[in-house]
Formats: C-alpha cells, sequence, structure tokens
C-alpha cells in the first residue's frame, strides 16, 4: 500500500502545479509533456516488471522500482529546465510502473484468490485517497510554497516504503529455474506501446486524426505489434505469452479492465469540465464533486471483496454494480439540464459504487485464472489494458463532445486541434451556447452509459471459475 500510494499520488499531485511548472521553467507549449512522458514510460513499464518479477522475484524488483522511482522524483525537483524535468518524469515513469503492478502481484503470492477481494478494496481505498489529496496538496505546494515539493514529498515516502518492503517481502519465493531475458521482445512491446499512446494522445488535438503524423504513427505501431506477435511466438521466455490472451478469462477480464478505466478515467476528467462549462462552477467546486464517486468507488470495492470472501464466486456484484452504473450515467445524461447538483452527486455515487465492484472482481478472476508462476505477467497485462482504457476513453469521449460542439457553435479563437480546456481558457461560450453545450455532454453520458452495458455484457459473458483457497506460495510449496 505504501508503493501504491507513491505511484497513484504523483498520478494526481502534478496536474494543478503545471501552471507554475511552466512560469518557472518556460516552454508552456511543452508543459502538456511532463504529464505524457510519465503516463508512455509507466504504461509501457508495467508487463516488462511484471514478467522479470516472476523470474527474479518481487521484492527485488519492487526494490528496482522504488529506488527508480526516487531518482527520477529527485531530477524532477532538481530540473533546470521544461527538457530536463520531462526525461526525469520518464525516468519516474519507469519506476511508477513497478510501484502499480507488483504490490499487486504481491497480494496474489501471499493470498489466496478467495481472500483476495478485501485487500483489493485497500488498494481501492488508497486511490481514492489519492484522488482527494492529491490535487490538494499539488494546488498547496505550488501556490503556497514551492512547487518543486510535489517531488520532493517522494523522497521520505520512498525511503519509507524501501524499508517496509525490504522486511516484509524477505520470504516471497523467488524461482530457482535458469532463464532467458526477451531483451527485444522487451522493445518492440515499449515501442509499439509508445506508438499507440502517442497517436491516442495527440489525435485530435496537437494534429488531425487523418493527419500524416497520426498515420504514420499508428503504421508504425501496427507494424511494431506484428513483429512483437511473432517475436513472443518464437522466443524461449516472452515477455508477455500468448497463451496468457488465450485464456478465455484473461481475455474477457483485459476487454472489462479497459473498458471499466474508461469509464472511471473519462467521468474523472470530463465531469468536471461539464460542471464549469454547462453549469458555471468554479474548478475548485467542479474538483470536490468528483469526491462522491471517488469515495464510493472504495465502498463499491469492499461489498465486492466481502462477497468474494463470504461466497467465493464473483460475477453478480460487479453485474449488479455496472447495471448501476449504466442506470446513473443515462439518468444525467437524459435530464442533463434539469437535474440539481444534489440529484448529479447522487447519480455519481451511483457511479462510483458500480465502478467499484468491477475493479477488485476483475483482477482477482485475472489472478485466479492463471498458473501461479505467471501471476506477475498477468497482473501487469491486465494493469496494462487498464491503462490503455483510460487513454482510448480519454480520446474517444473528447472527439464525441468536440464534435458535436464544433458541429453546432463558433468557438472563435479556438484551434481545430484544440481540446475541452482551450474552450474552457478562452471563454469564448456565451449564455446562447449553454444549451449546446449541455446536449454534447449529454451525448457524453448517454456513450458512457452504453460503455457501462458492453462492460456488463462482457461480465455476462465471463467464465466464472471458482475462487481457490490457498495462494501462490502454498500452491508453490505443494
Amino acid at each position: 500500500m505504501m508503493a501504491l500510494f507513491l505511484a497513484a499520488l504523483d498520478q494526481m499531485i502534478v496536474a494543478p502545479a503545471l501552471p507554475s511548472i511552466a512560469r518557472d521553467l518556460g516552454e508552456f507549449n511543452a508543459i502538456s509533456w511532463v504529464v505524457t512522458a510519465y503516463l508512455l514510460s509507466s504504461t509501457a513499464a508495467t508487463p516488462i516488471f511484471g514478467k522479470l518479477s516472476d523470474l527474479y522475484g518481487r521484492r527485488r524488483l519492487l526494490l528496482a522500482g522504488l529506488l527508480i522511482f526516487i531518482l527520477g522524483s529527485v531530477a524532477c525537483a532538481l530540473a533546470p529546465s521544461m527538457i530536463a524535468l520531462i526525461i526525469a518524469r520518464a525516468v519516474q515513469g519507469l519506476g511508477g510502473g513497478a510501484l502499480i503492478t507488483l504490490p499487486n502481484a504481491v497480494i496474489g503470492d501471499v493470498v489466496s484468490p478467495r481472500e483476495r477481494g478485501r485487500y483489493q478494496g485497500y488498494f481501492a481505498s488508497v486511490f481514492a485517497l489519492s484522488s482527494v489529496a492529491g490535487p490538494i496538496l499539488g494546488g498547496f505546494f505550488a501556490g503556497r510554497l514551492s512547487w518543486t515539493l510535489i517531488f520532493w514529498i517522494n523522497l521520505p515516502l520512498g525511503l519509507l516504503a524501501i524499508h517496509v518492503s525490504d522486511r516484509a517481502l524477505s520470504r516471497l519465493r523467488v524461482a530457482s529455474r535458469p532463464h532467458q531475458i526477451d531483451y527485444l521482445g522487451s522493445i518492440l512491446f515499449a515501442a509499439a506501446t509508445i506508438g499507440l499512446l502517442l497517436a491516442l494522445t495527440w489525435g485530435g488535438h496537437r494534429f488531425a486524426w487523418l493527419s500524416p503524423e497520426i498515420i504514420l504513427l499508428l503504421l508504425a505501431t501496427a507494424v511494431l505489434a506484428f513483429l512483437f506477435v511473432w517475436r513472443q511466438r518464437v522466443a524461449q521466455e516472452p515477455v508477455l505469452p500468448l497463451s496468457l490472451l488465450a485464456n478465455r478469462v484473461v481475455r474477457m477480464t483485459s476487454l472489462i479492465g479497459l473498458l471499466v478505466m474508461m469509464l472511471n478515467i473519462s467521468v474523472t476528467v470530463y465531469v468536471p469540465l461539464f460542471l464549469e462549462l454547462a453549469r458555471g462552477m468554479s474548478a475548485e467546486a467542479a474538483g470536490l464533486v468528483l469526491i462522491a464517486p471517488l469515495v464510493c468507488i472504495t465502498l463499491g470495492a469492499v461489498i465486492a471483496g466481502q462477497y468474494m470472501r463470504i461466497v467465493g464466486r464473483y460475477k453478480l456484484p460487479p453485474m449488479i454494480g455496472l447495471a448501476l452504473t449504466a442506470a446513473a450515467l443515462w439518468a444525467i445524461g437524459h435530464d442533463v439540464q434539469g437535474l440539481s447538483l444534489p440529484q448529479i452527486l447522487i447519480c455519481l455515487a451511483a457511479v462510483g459504487t458500480g465502478l467499484g465492484t468491477g475493479f477488485p472482481t476483475i483482477m482477482v478472476a485475472t489472478q485466479n485464472a492463471v498458473d501461479p508462476r505467471d501471476l506477475g505477467i498477468a497482473t501487469a497485462s491486465h494493469i496494462f489494458f487498464r491503462s490503455l482504457g483510460g487513454a482510448i476513453g480519454v480520446t474517444l469521449f473528447a472527439a464525441i463532445i468536440l464534435g458535436i460542439l464544433r458541429s453546432r457553435l463558433v468557438l472563435p479563437g479556438v484551434e481545430a486541434t484544440g481540446d475541452l480546456t482551450q474552450i474552457l481558457h478562452q471563454g469564448v461560450l456565451t449564455a446562447a451556447d449553454l444549451p449546446e453545450v449541455a446536449a454534447a455532454f449529454a451525448v457524453f453520458f448517454q456513450a458512457a452509459a452504453l460503455a457501462a452495458l458492453l462492460a456488463l455484457g462482457c461480465f455476462a459473458l465471463l467464465k466464472e471459475v471458482p475462487l481457490r483457497r490457498h495462494s501462490a506460495m502454498e500452491a508453490a510449496a505443494e
């Protein structure tokens, strides 16, 4: 939980400090790379850390990830220029990929699948806490003290996490068979992931979707992905065994994870913008509204975890939860202008509760369906698809909202490849535009409801494997 808190807090604490960083270091046009560099490196590194932890043990790799994360944080705090900060953030992201993945794999090692949902509830509370504390601390440090403190704070927290992890994980098993690292496969996977994420990040914002730059990125990603699949078929120790994706449960939970994270990230990003653009709320007030779904995610995770512990199965809570999520999103979209703020808060709480039942369930289902020897890479690949879902969701729903706004409104001063935040900062909307803005966000909520129904359908098709009563370490001992 200490290691996970570091990574989760870092994802949330940076955004409020970006204006202060740009003011001190200059090169405002490159400020988005402070976030993008971390996203690219952490997502690309996730499966690689997972596979290496299967080969060399969780403790070594988690300690290495913590050390890389701390060094990257110190480099960020000391960065003399924007370029240096971006490079340091990429290094920090490499460590962050381990901090997100390996705690989940460690729980898989020491806790049986039947008890594991309870611990996933603890992890959900860590994300909820960091989601609330991160923006508050980031804004406070940047506005009252110094933005460098958002990185310096990782030093004492990271050293404490190293101390705790080094002692607590000393008894974890380490595989004794000989290994051969698939360096080429790792490079191909990282390159294909970075290419896809760059296309999703830049498409419709920096470049038009049909621009030569985006088309070339997508073609390069397709070629690299083909080469990666070929490499995994011939490598003696593949970084992502194709047999893993051939597993019906893993394949379905990967898709569900992509959809659930797509919804979670999109609600987190676009609900505050909806409240600011369509309801005229301040950024601070709109951000506080997110406390409701974030806290209720923990509630949903606890409910699902207790159900798994008592019953030994996992499909029922998320099926009820995702139906609730779809209904709540559809209710907001159906009467987007008429709902009061308390009614919106109730709907968002229902959305968070429903999504919360899904997160621990699909993680436990994935780990329960694979051989204990592949626990690390199975966990990492699942988290990779979640990260991919977040990037896809932000891009897809932005395209929907912006497409409707551009078709119905004249937005002077907003570039053809601008985004919603540019519309907000330019202040180009008038009172007469608000009904059209509300209509665009209504489509967003309705599309999100359909995505929740799709995730519900995938859950219905998911094969339910009874949860084992023994942990991976106990299985290895047998």
